[in-house]
């Protein structure tokens, strides 16, 4: 039975990786039906958003999507996409696996960890308050009455960190399903509770309730900063580690750069019932139509893809081939090589081409 998936190319170099992708899940044998849906800032001046309706439609109807980035504007402009689409569709639970691959460059090896990343809550809710403004005085105002000891400086700008009971149950039970389910071992929750007392301190008081839950599954916890110390200093230590929004965001990027860097990191943003899967690199303008950008990120977000579907067979073959690829090193963009400007490297359609031909010769798992 084919699956009917929603595919987004994105914006900048989204398109050419996208492409790409799709050439290579197409050559698993796996039946796709791509609903395409055109998002980003290449539409805005024909549809007066970056995010139409009918993309969040199409992704609810199908359950499930693959998207290329699309271009978030640096202090100004609309709101990240990938942040509306995890907000609009309750995609809760983003799931960064971060794994070494022979042949990429970094200064680890054997590394296997997976971040589980609450989406929905934290200060990335986007409750902000400029300075300068009214609603910050009457913000500055009343928390000096509910807490005189508080003091806000003029010329402040103010941003809201809300974490619940049960944003903080639903990811951390996710994160514990998700380790029985992938045949891991043990969770670790991330926090700073021993500053923020009734943010983070509910975060970790929650989890320690739902981890005496799942008995089955081993559970420690870590203050932020020290697990970024330790995850430099020993990774091989960490199996699942789930954060809140903000510390999911950097520490992932940490894991990512132990691995080689976000060439290789996939992504997927999960709900009930729906997934959207991505990677997790920017779009890259600069090299737009240059058929240079490596599209291992979002392969393996392809790779994640066919997991959820049930294809496991398929996602094996294909994660197999992506790594005979990269040992073989020949057929890699120029990030891949051991110098960046090495003159054997390849565009973004050749790395598909060398995929799909290890596919078709019948790569095994």
């Amino acid at each position: 039975m084919a699956h009917t998936v929603t595919f987004i190319p994105g914006d900048g170099t989204g398109p050419e990786i996208a492409e790409a992708t799709r050439r290579v899940l197409d050559a698993t044998g796996v039946e796709f039906v791509w609903d395409v849906q055109e998002a980003g800032v290449d539409i805005m001046d024909a549809e007066g958003t970056p995010l139409p309706d009918r993309v969040l439609q199409s992704v609810r109807r199908n359950g499930v999507g693959i998207k290329g980035p699309i271009t978030t504007p640096v202090g100004r402009g609309f709101r990240s996409v990938n942040v509306t689409l995890r907000k609009e569709l309750d995609l809760y639970a983003c799931v960064r696996p971060t794994k070494s691959y022979a042949g990429v460059r970094s200064r680890f090896d054997h590394v296997d960890l997976v971040f589980v990343r609450e989406n929905t809550e934290d200060l990335y809710v986007g409750i902000e308050f400029e300075q300068g403004t009214p609603e910050v005085e009457r913000l500055a105002d009343l928390i000096s009455e509910l807490d005189p000891g508080a003091t806000i400086e003029d010329r402040t700008g103010i941003s809201i960190k809300p974490i619940s009971v049960p944003g903080t149950e639903r990811i951390v039970q996710f994160a514990f399903d998700y380790a029985r389910d992938n045949g891991r071992s043990k969770v670790t929750a991330v926090h700073k509770a021993n500053i923020m007392k009734f943010t983070d301190g509910l975060w970790l008081h929650t989890a320690e309730e739902v981890a005496r839950r799942n008995p089955d599954i081993e559970f420690e916890e870590r203050i932020v900063d020290n697990m970024c110390m330790q995850l430099v200093q020993k990774p091989e230590l960490y199996d699942v580690i789930v954060l809140p929004n903000l510390y999911g965001d950097i520490l992932s990027d940490l894991g990512a750069g132990i691995v080689g860097g976000l060439g290789v990191a996939p992504g997927a943003n999960i709900g009930d019932g729906i997934a959207v899967f991505e990677p997790t690199h920017g779009s890259a303008p600069k090299y737009t139509g240059q058929n240079r950008v490596n599209p291992m990120a979002m392969m393996l977000s392809g790779v994640m893809m066919l997991r959820y579907l049930g294809e496991a067979h398929a996602a094996d073959r294909m994660e197999a081939a992506i790594a005979e690829v990269i040992v073989e090193g020949k057929s890699v963009t120029y990030d891949m090589k051991p110098h960046r400007d090495d003159p054997t490297a390849v565009g973004t359609s050749e790395v598909a081409d060398a995929l799909v031909a290890k596919l078709e010769a019948g790569v095994r798992a």
